[in-house]
């Protein structure tokens, strides 16, 4: 069964125009890197100003961090970071296909992606304001280590805890798409000035590139925005 994301109000009231993409694939198919996810990745990096609201886009997501308290300059939202680095190192790191994949459109769409394991959930991601004591399982060099979120932050969260913290900061280890995941659910998240027809778009091309990578995929959509009624809530 397709994961349902929810999106509490309390959300819309910080960002109202907030509008999130949700796709679920199942029976899909990952693989290693390969010489299509470089080039992926080399022409996603080469199109850094290609999308005329990029920048106005970022700023926006800057201003949705302040909003909860988050620094941005120190935890920039997940597109900003792989922005830097494209624009640092003229590259960007392979992980494995899917990854690379979505990475990609997240760089010419300056478009925060994330993609992870739906069956390593736990219940459906909701995103809500963090009570403060959600637990957040994650690396610490090189040690499993458990972190728990700040009052009020952002945080995609299932019934076991955090998936993704500051809003789309840093994923959760629990839930990283791998090589051998099979069912995927992603979430493209997108603000004004970006044009809903360019969110739309991104979400066309992540199909289209997991089809590729596996005829067999069945993929649904969801469209979430301020009108969307809530669905879960994880107390």
């Amino acid at each position: 069964m397709p994961l349902v994301p929810s999106i509490a109000p309390d959300i819309f009231a910080l960002r109202p125009d907030l509008t999130a993409l949700s796709i679920y694939a199942e029976n899909a198919r990952n693989a290693s890197s390969d010489a299509r996810s470089s080039e992926l990745l080399r022409s996603a990096c080469g199109e850094l100003d290609s999308a005329p609201w990029a920048e106005a886009h970022l700023s926006a997501w800057r201003d949705a961090y302040r909003a909860f308290g988050a620094k941005p300059q120190r935890t920039p939202c997940s597109a900003e970071a792989l922005r830097k680095r494209a624009q640092r190192d003229q590259s960007l790191p392979m992980v494995n296909a899917v990854v690379d994949l979505y990475n990609a459109i997240s760089v010419r769409y300056a478009l925060p992606v994330g993609g992870e394991d739906a069956a390593m959930y736990e219940g459906s991601p909701c995103l809500v304001r963090a009570s403060g004591s959600e637990p957040f399982e994650t690396v610490a060099e090189g040690a499993p280590k458990i972190e728990t979120a700040e009052q009020g932050e952002v945080i995609w969260r299932d019934e076991r805890g955090i998936t993704c913290r500051r809003w789309n900061w840093r994923q959760g280890i629990r839930t990283r798409i791998t090589e051998h995941s099979t069912q995927m659910w992603f979430v493209l998240e997108r603000l004004d000035p970006m044009p809903i027809e360019a969110l739309l778009k991104a979400g066309e091309q992540l199909v289209e590139g997991l089809r590729r990578l596996s005829p067999e995929v069945r993929t649904s959509q969801l469209y979430l925005d301020a009108s969307t009624a809530l669905v879960n809530h994880y107390a």
